[in-house]
């Protein structure tokens, strides 16, 4: 059977990396309804803990897993360290007696017990005491029964999680709710408050990604506008002499670089680099899911049997966010930036051959996993390679030190 795992962030009030969510389906038949719930979920641990590696998968962060009550009564959370594993309950497990007192010794154990889907009620009581986070969903409830729920939570020692969080509007009401982490979508779209130009120096920023888009660049043009650079200068040399690559000797100049990196990638890496540029002002967690889409898309496209330029889908899934990175609406930023029209159109979700990647990868992130297996099949791209793809473009972009590309 095949295993898919996705990962969700969850976010602190700064916008930073608190945990990621494990997303989960195993194999074609992958309506939740339908699949065993202890067998699905005792599938994705054993992959993710001991043949992947839960570090490989969350960058080093809490990984949020859904156990059913069977799991949860049998112990099973024991097997896995409680410093990287909270455990979620889900709304549909009954709040008896044998429930609470695993809960109880998981959390003496020192796993976080969160409740998931919250919605109040006075038989949850016991359960809430031996929780230590709350998520509520921010799209299910209204929000005048969200600030009820809120106040029967007073009494309680409780961090509340909103999840579903949408837009940034969204966002700012969870904050004014007293919300402590929020998960959802809401940092990948753009904040359009006005309409603005491009600050100068992000146009110098794109001033290079123009000469990396030329088919016929100049090693000698493409080493001068990065040398007028620093700070792009830096971030090269800085993270190529990083373990990550491995190099047998020091790499010492912008040329040397480009030399050795060769031209497709030294494409890929400035590329990444400028973006962090770009998005500077962004959460981490933009530029991250930028870089990861890029090499899933690239890696996908190696992978089918249609086999597009592999460049232009690496730059396809590095754009695919810079309506969010630069906070205008999507049509009018590529009128100023260099990419064909192919990546153009895509970018716009009009039909094409690139765009049909970037939906499978976007269908994937979101856990849509019926959606995977179809334009897996359209594209030609057996479903038991896509998960290992997606996790090595997972280790490739944390192996980007986000505080040094920022």
């Amino acid at each position: 059977m095949d295993i898919f795992i996705a990962r969700q962030p969850i976010f602190n009030k700064k916008r930073e990396i608190y945990a990621y969510e494990l997303l989960f389906r195993d194999g074609i038949d992958n309506l939740f309804p339908d699949i065993d719930g202890d067998l699905a979920t005792s599938r994705v641990l054993s992959q993710t803990f001991f043949n992947t590696g839960i570090e490989k998968i969350t960058g080093g962060k809490k990984a949020f897993i859904n156990f059913s009550r069977e799991l949860l009564v049998s112990k099973i959370p024991l097997m896995f360290p409680s410093n990287l594993t909270s455990i979620e309950v889900l709304e549909s497990v009954e709040p008896d007696e044998s429930l609470i007192e695993s809960c109880h010794q998981l959390k003496q154990k020192g796993f976080s017990i969160v409740l998931d889907d919250f919605v109040y009620q006075q038989s949850l009581d016991k359960l809430i005491k031996e929780a230590d986070l709350i998520k509520i969903d921010f799209q299910k409830s209204s929000r005048a029964k969200i600030e009820e729920d809120i106040e029967q939570l007073s009494s309680f020692d409780i961090t509340l999680i909103a999840e579903k969080v949408e837009t940034f509007e969204e966002l700012n009401e969870a904050l004014e709710m007293g919300f402590s982490y929020f998960q959802g979508y809401f940092f990948c779209k753009p904040q359009i408050l006005r309409e603005k130009d491009v600050p100068p120096i992000k146009s110098n920023l794109l001033d290079i990604i123009a000469e990396l888009n030329n088919r016929d660049f100049c090693i000698k043009t493409l080493q001068n506008l990065i040398e007028r650079d620093v700070g792009v200068s830096y971030k090269l040399l800085r993270h190529l002499n990083s373990p990550y690559y491995r190099t047998l000797c020091e790499i010492n100049s912008v040329r040397h670089a480009i030399v050795l990196l060769g031209e497709r990638s030294i494409r890929q890496f400035l590329s990444v680099i400028i973006m962090s540029g770009l998005s500077s002002d962004k959460p981490d967690e933009l530029t991250r899911n930028s870089i990861i889409r890029a090499k899933f898309c690239q890696q996908l496209g190696n992978t089918g049997g249609i086999r597009p330029n592999p460049s232009e889908l690496f730059t396809l899934g590095l754009f695919s966010h810079i309506d969010a990175i630069l906070d205008n609406n999507m049509e009018k930023i590529l009128k100023s930036l260099p990419l064909t029209d192919r990546i153009k159109h895509a970018l716009m979700e009009q039909d094409s051959d690139l765009r049909d990647y970037l939906e499978l990868v976007i269908c994937y992130e979101r856990g849509n996993w019926s959606d995977v297996i179809k334009s897996a099949s359209s594209l030609n791209i057996s479903p038991d390679k896509i998960s290992k793809i997606y996790i090595d473009a997972l280790h490739w972009a944390d192996s980007f030190d986000m505080s040094m590309c920022a």
